[in-house]
């Protein structure tokens, strides 16, 4: 369609095929460990940058949460291992 606008966006989710959807990796909040280990823990697993990392540290801090990486499935389940393995509490949604 180009530029133009869809006709019928309520039905995008029936033609989408699985690999279009898209998946959250969300850190939640444990008050076990340290800003800097979840820092390092985001830089080291996601290839965040440190501001990046820094900025979700607080948001999950704060807010209980935060969506720390979009991606398929497979991807993020493997970084949901690692960063489950370094302590962090994590779940894909």
């Amino acid at each position: 369609m180009g530029n133009q606008e869809k006709l019928h966006p309520e039905l995008d989710e029936f033609f989408s095929t699985e690999k279009e959807k898209a998946f959250n990796l969300i850190l939640h909040n444990d008050e076990e460990n340290t800003f800097d280990h979840v820092i390092d823990s985001l830089i080291e697993v996601c290839h965040h940058e440190n501001n990046q990392a820094e900025q979700c540290a607080f948001i999950t801090h704060y807010k209980g949460k935060c969506d720390v990486k979009k991606g398929e499935f497979e991807e993020l389940s493997f970084m949901k291992g690692r960063l489950t393995s370094k302590g962090l509490s994590c779940t894909i949604d």
